[in-house]
């Protein structure tokens, strides 16, 4: 997949059009409704997603339905690794779920940080029990050129204040973009190495 194919308008239902954007501070109190009606995410406070709408607009995105939030991806590049664009937190409205949205929003952020800020790879913490996310970004490094992916303990439940369980860090990638031609030439002369045995 190229910078230039994410899919940022996409037919949901037959007189709505949604629309993935950067947000601003208005659309952070329904990203916070969204997250806590999750009941599976952990629920930030509602500041943190003010935050997060003002001052990583670039690197974060909302799916947008006749005016309504209905999912956003959180995420910021890591002053230690630029090149590293670090996804906090992904989330859809239940009524939006099973379309494929987290996975567009998914797209959508990091075709336009990767194409802005040289951002290679993507990075997220997941804990053992939560496979939709599991399956999530297992499926975003297969459309974006069957990326190598990783997964290593990160932080252990002793860590944290409360009780919760340990997080294990996804990491995926190098990406890199090539144009559609160049990919062609690629796969092209793939097959004839292949043929030639």
């Amino acid at each position: 997949m190229s910078a230039t194919q994410a899919i940022t308008n996409v037919q949901v239902e037959s007189d709505s059009t949604e629309r993935i954007i950067a947000p601003g501070i208005e659309h952070a109190a329904e990203m916070w409704r969204i997250a806590r009606d999750s009941v599976t995410l952990d629920l930030n406070p509602s500041y943190a997603y003010l935050v997060y709408c003002r001052d990583f607009s670039r690197t974060t995105r909302v799916a947008v339905v006749d005016g309504k939030v209905v999912g956003y991806v959180m995420g910021h590049v890591r002053p230690e690794k630029p090149h590293h664009l670090f996804v906090w937190q992904v989330a859809v409205d239940e009524s939006y779920r099973g379309r494929g949205l987290a996975g567009r929003l998914l797209d959508e952020l990091f075709s336009g940080v990767a194409a802005s800020d040289d951002v290679h790879t993507v990075e997220t913490t997941i804990t053992d029990d939560n496979e939709a996310s599991q399956n999530l970004f297992a499926s975003f490094a297969r459309r974006w050129q069957k990326a190598p992916m990783t997964v290593d303990p990160l932080f252990d439940g002793k860590h944290f204040p409360d009780n919760h369980d340990a997080e294990k860090l996804y990491e995926i990638g190098p990406i890199f973009f090539f144009d559609d031609e160049l990919l062609a030439e690629v796969e092209q002369a793939r097959q004839r190495a292949e043929s030639l045995g």
